[in-house]
């Protein structure tokens, strides 16, 4: 009993560090003032956000490091990377020391770093203390990364709100004290016990309660918003709060079997799990495909060979969505393997023109906010994109809670993820100057990019296999810095060809104010997200057989 309540005391722990780490969100909050003190032009600016980006393509480093250093080593190496990367920037933006562009670039390049490596000892953790419950702990913890912006706008409103370097201190000091705070129950993991069901069964439960109240605490931060420090300073206290009330967890473990005989009973979560591919399911499944796949692989051969020539204006169509497709879901794909699938590519597509425009397009709202005469708004923008990343995130997980209702395959909750961003990107073309249709726009943006970053962990697993997911994924990740260099250039390059000299305390520097500095940018990002869109239809027929007998193989051990 002891152990069980352990495990919670560290998923509470990794709900703490994934809270407090995502600081990379709240760079659009300081940018402008980075960029007036450092006297760059908006392409340079870009690269700064690109540098942080790049952090995450050396990621697989905290991997190694876990060969050689126990976790809590990784863990405080990981926040020393965080306090040198920020603590030195908000020397250089507070103007108690001068350096060059390119040191400032390294050190976004260590603070973009540390927010990796604090990902994989969470990871870890989740893997290591809930094997069989793994990706509902993984959705839960990954979706309270994105409401880090919204807690550090909260605190920065309650601690000095007249400056933006507060931000840059607290990115650097709030993760290692978080370290601090979760050493105790790292150092004391329980072992691991062989996977009971009915404890499984608890879990699942136990985990469908966090989810509620992270929703709670999503529409805490979203919706009450604070007038002055004072009030800044109540909230952000209910908000660690909310943060500390999954530690009656623990406490609740030792009255569970009361509960269970009163109250869980009543309760049925068959079925329920954030990744399709279970082991045994996928194990039962390649077994019964084994035995018909070559006479399928025959039957649809002799299809497309025997089709006769009036088919040909289907002909084209028909072998995009064919050809080489997933015969079934959780086969290993080496990264040899990988880079040669078709599927792979669309997939690599679908997030590179999804997911990754809303990352730039969040490291660009303090731009956005000061060229539209909104830079008062720019906080609540900040807190906007973080809550609905956040729903997002959350979101990522529900299908799986009424898969038993209501079965779709994956890459189609993928394809209509996708469908808010180009909506929200033709409403910013539309009524870019309307401050009501900014905020729809950012939250549209933010859900949607939300549900792609948490979703595509499990899509990864089930297209490529789960024991090469951990490499795979990270050959997927690398179209974020990618992708921020490239759409964070067209828009640098639109927003300095409209840019004029700053005045005050932006005389150094050049700054652009109007529609016209981000409206062809929407317009490139809208039409780069249909892209994506297409890709991610494309996507979806092509692995829905697999998806769909991969379902018919599971329903049919449950029933015999």
């Amino acid at each position: 009993m002891a152990g069980q309540s352990r495990k919670w005391m560290i998923l509470v722990a990794t709900i703490w560090i994934q809270a407090f780490t995502g600081t990379n969100f709240d760079f659009s909050a300081y940018s402008s003032e980075m960029k007036a003190v450092l006297g760059v032009s908006q392409v340079q600016l870009n690269y700064l956000a690109t540098a942080s980006d790049l952090g995450k393509a050396v990621g697989w480093s905290s991997g190694l490091a876990l060969m050689w250093l126990p976790l809590w080593a990784v863990m405080f190496t990981a926040a020393a990377m965080g306090l040198v990367g920020y603590g030195v920037q908000w020397l250089v933006i507070s103007n108690v020391i001068a350096l060059p562009y390119f040191v400032v670039f390294l050190l976004c390049l260590l603070a973009g770093c540390s927010i990796c490596w604090f990902n994989t000892v969470c990871f870890v953790l989740c893997i290591k203390n809930f094997p069989s419950n793994r990706p509902l702990a993984l959705s839960l913890t990954v979706s309270f990364n994105g409401v880090s912006a919204a807690l550090y706008n909260l605190a920065v409103n309650s601690l000095n709100p007249s400056t933006c370097a507060v931000y840059l201190l607290l990115n650097a000091l709030v993760p290692l004290f978080t370290s601090i705070a979760a050493l105790f129950p790292i150092l004391r993991q329980p072992p691991v016990d062989p996977p009971n069901p009915d404890v499984v069964k608890r879990d699942q439960f136990t985990f469908l309660k966090l989810n509620l109240l992270a929703v709670i605490t999503g529409l805490y931060l979203l919706f009450l918003h604070p007038s002055n420090s004072l009030t800044a300073c109540f909230l952000f206290a209910g908000a660690v709060f909310l943060l500390i009330l999954p530690l009656g967890i623990p406490g609740v473990i030792y009255a569970r079997n009361w509960f269970r005989r009163t109250v869980y009973s009543s309760f049925r979560l068959d079925g329920s799990g954030f990744i399709l591919v279970d082991a045994e399911d996928l194990e039962l499944h390649k077994e019964l495909l084994s035995r018909d796949s070559l006479a399928t692989g025959l039957t649809n051969s002799s299809n497309i060979e025997g089709s006769p020539h009036g088919a040909n204006k289907s002909c084209l169509c028909a072998t995009v969505i064919e050809k080489d497709r997933l015969v079934f879901l959780g086969q290993e794909h080496t990264a040899r393997m990988l880079v040669r699938k078709l599927d792979f590519w669309l997939y690599y597509l679908a997030y590179f023109c999804g997911g990754t425009i809303g990352l730039v397009y969040s490291n660009n709202i303090g731009q956005i906010a000061q060229s539209l005469g909104h830079s008062l708004m720019n906080s609540r923008l900040i807190t906007v994109y973080s809550a609905f990343s956040f729903f997002g995130r959350l979101l990522s997980a529900a299908p799986d809670f009424i898969r038993t209702k209501i079965y779709f395959a994956r890459t189609g909750w993928l394809t209509i993820a996708l469908l808010p961003t180009p909506i929200a990107f033709f409403i910013l073309v539309a009524f870019g100057g309307n401050p009501l249709a900014i905020q729809a726009g950012t939250a549209l943006i933010g859900l949607s990019s939300g549900f792609i970053f948490a979703a595509a962990v499990s899509i990864t697993s089930e297209l490529f296999g789960p024991e090469s997911a951990g490499v795979n994924h990270n050959i997927l990740i690398t179209n974020i810095p990618i992708g921020s260099l490239i759409y964070g250039f067209l828009a640098a390059l639109v927003y300095d060809s409209n840019a004029v000299s700053g005045v005050g305390r932006l005389a150094n520097t050049v700054v652009c104010m109007g529609r016209k500095c981000y409206f062809w940018t929407f317009v490139w990002w809208g039409c780069i997200s249909l892209l994506g869109l297409a890709s991610s239809v494309l996507l979806f027929l092509r692995t829905r057989p697999a998806y769909h007998r991969f379902e018919q193989s599971r329903t049919s051990t449950v029933l015999y």
